[in-house]
């Protein structure tokens, strides 16, 4: 198949399409057992929506990886063979992006499920897990703010993969951004554990703790080695 975008021919090579995969894979199987071992002591009496608490647990967990696992074939292939671009022209970041945005907001929804499911398992007291829950729901929400102000839903699924303007802007520093260029996985991702505090939900604490530390596995198997392709530098991030 030919390369369509020469300034990138490195990323056409199964070496790169797979660059950093195997450590992706090692993490996972670390954090999948360790996720289910903190989780199966406070599930099997719950159930919401006909779905027992045990099934909701391992669709927030398989729904974390199915989101990863798009995004890091989704860039690869885009970067690597314009697949996106050649399936749909210019219509190629808006289809990437509607599946990329469902599977992000699907996070909360499936966490939430499995905290209604396993409501009152988490062994804090009520005022306790409503004061945590909003402490870390604050920073949570303000990151989401910047984001739609100074960076851009746009820019934050990935559409450096698919326009060179976007490769072109700065850096952000304002709003959340100030605090670490690294605002949406180091505070957005607390929002999941707002939501599982809000239920006291032991499983559906673990599952949040899952997906905020299986977010950094993405950033550093599939996002650090793009951004080394993209800009040039591995220790950049682009937010």
């Amino acid at each position: 198949m030919t390369v369509l975008d020469p300034e990138f021919p490195n990323a056409a090579t199964a070496s790169f399409m797979f660059r950093g995969q195997g450590v992706h894979a090692l993490f996972l199987a670390i954090l999948l057992p360790v996720a289910w071992g903190l989780a199966e002591p406070a599930l099997g009496d719950g159930s919401w929506l006909g779905l027992s608490d045990t099934v909701w647990f391992v669709l927030a967990v398989g729904e974390a990886v199915l989101h990863q696992l798009y995004v890091w074939i989704a860039w690869r292939a885009q970067l690597g063979r314009k697949l996106f671009t050649r399936l749909f022209g210019r219509g190629d970041f808006a289809v990437y992006s509607a599946i990329f945005y469902v599977l992000l907001l699907l996070r909360p929804v499936v966490i939430a499920a499995v905290s209604v499911a396993d409501a009152g398992t988490l062994l804090l007291p009520s005022w306790l897990a409503l004061a945590l829950a909003i402490v870390l729901l604050v920073p949570s929400l303000y990151t989401a703010w910047s984001v739609q102000r100074y960076f851009g839903f746009a820019r934050a699924a990935g559409a450096d993969h698919f326009r060179r303007r976007y490769r072109e802007m700065p850096l952000v520093t304002q709003g959340a951004f100030a605090w670490t260029p690294n605002a949406m996985y180091t505070f957005g991702f607390l929002g999941l554990w707002a939501v599982a505090l809000f239920g006291r939900s032991h499983a559906g604490l673990v599952a949040a703790l899952f997906q905020h530390a299986y977010i950094w596995v993405h950033y550093a198997c599939t996002e650090q080695p793009d951004m080394e392709l993209l800009y040039g530098n591995p220790g950049t991030s682009r937010g």
